[in-house]
């Protein structure tokens, strides 16, 4: 990947806070970025997304292909369990 972590920071926390928050809004759900490392977006999922049994593909089929095109299409997603924000 041509950009360096601290560029995707941004770029990411604004998809995210602009596109992502809003659609996972409307079904009671949310999502918190943590950060960009080696390219990959750490993110947690809140609200009515912890623990939904289609909070994988919300991952995989919204927030990362919204990432990929909107930022680079080798970027990766992985959500952090809550408590486990230290092992990234």
């Amino acid at each position: 990947m041509v950009f360096s972590d601290e560029d995707l920071n941004e770029a990411v926390k604004n998809v995210i806070d602009s596109k992502v928050k809003p659609m996972l809004a409307l079904d009671g759900g949310g999502i918190e970025f943590l950060k960009v490392k080696d390219g990959v977006a750490y993110v947690q999922l809140t609200g009515a997304c912890v623990g939904c049994s289609s909070s994988q593909n919300t991952l995989n089929y919204g927030v990362e292909k919204e990432l990929k095109t909107m930022i680079h299409p080798d970027i990766k997603v992985v959500s952090v369990p809550f408590g486990q924000e230290d092992s990234i």
